[in-house]
């Protein structure tokens, strides 16, 4: 491709990224002068290209409202960056709702060079992940994706229907602060009107969103990623446990993440609190930091730690063929 028309299609594609632009702006982004501007703009208007230039102190280029662009044209280095980061956010879950993802990837594979094509399908068919695949009900209908962005982008209350994994069904009024992606599933955290208090929702699980007249500003301080975490850490579940950890704040931070546990750095240690559905699965956990801990509650996890020092004790013993070691008896 030719420099004056590589440049005349990055002016369209200048054009079509915002609502209006001045010749000298647009001619310090080419690197040409304002009249080739000029020129080039003439060039596609003759192509058919709806350009008009406003006159006046405040005038500039701009493509006609409504006008739809020709296809999408991406270089070959474009298109697998694309195609790649839709498989990657399929596979991880964070993708918009499957059907859409899949059309997507089809389009592209269509339009890319036979040969380009083939290498690529290469890499997606070899192409192996650490983490398991999400689920693919995780996904977020484009619609309320789009429109909570946009009411958080604005400042702009919501109201939206919301099934919960009971399935009940409720009305909310929200101010949507913040949009978060964590393991796989998109969460919408803001203040919910209804409760009074801030509050984590799943997109996969609201249905209709409306805007309201209202507007809202959010806290200062408040950052979306922390709240949501700490909130999906502090799902109620069947026990509460504190443990203090002899070990570092940094070294728990690597091995137990925010959404599991709350970490708090003292002058004996990290104390750890947690609600856990499953107390075999926490002495499991703790046994597995490496470091020496004492529990502060509940009373049963004690028991459940003292039954997984037995077991591992048991196992150390087993010969390395042959039938195992008969049971040992429970320790006092």
């Amino acid at each position: 491709m030719s420099q004056p028309a590589g440049r005349m299609l990055a002016l369209l594609e200048l054009l079509q990224s915002r609502h209006r632009a001045t010749a000298g702006d647009l001619a310090a982004r080419l690197g040409v002068d304002e009249r080739t501007v000029r020129r080039y703009a003439a060039t596609l208007i003759d192509l058919g290209i709806p350009v008009t230039a406003d006159r006046g102190r405040h005038g500039g280029y701009r493509l006609r409202p409504g006008y739809k662009l020709p296809p999408l044209m991406l270089t070959d280095d474009e298109a697998v960056a694309v195609l790649l980061g839709l498989v990657v956010a399929e596979r991880l879950g964070i993708a918009s709702e499957q059907p859409a993802t899949a059309t997507a990837l089809a389009k592209i594979r269509r339009v890319l060079p036979e040969a380009l094509a083939d290498r690529l399908a290469a890499v997606q068919e070899h192409l192996g992940f650490t983490l398991p695949r999400a689920g693919r009900e995780h996904g977020p209908a484009p619609g309320t994706l789009l429109a909570l962005a946009s009411a958080a982008r604005r400042g702009q209350r919501v109201a939206l229907d919301y099934r919960s994994w009971r399935g009940e069904e409720s009305h909310r009024e929200l101010d949507p602060y913040g949009l978060v992606v964590h393991a796989g599933r998109w969460y919408v955290t803001g203040h919910d009107h209804r409760r009074g208090e801030i509050r984590t929702f799943r997109l996969d699980r609201i249905g209709a969103v409306t805007p309201r007249s209202a507007t809202f500003r959010v806290p200062d301080d408040f950052d979306a990623v922390a709240w949501v975490t700490r909130s999906l850490a502090g799902v109620p579940y069947a026990h509460e446990v504190e443990v203090l950890l002899e070990t570092d704040l940094d070294a728990v931070r690597r091995r137990i993440p925010p959404t599991v546990a709350e970490l708090t750095a003292g002058a004996d240690g990290v104390l750890l609190r947690a609600r856990a559905e499953s107390l075999p699965g926490m002495a499991v956990l703790l046994a597995g930091l490496g470091c020496p801990f004492t529990v502060r509650r509940p009373e049963a996890l004690r028991a459940e730690v003292a039954a997984h020092a037995r077991r591992l004790a048991d196992w150390s013993t087993r010969p390395a063929g042959g039938q195992p070691p008969a049971p040992r008896a429970p320790l006092d």
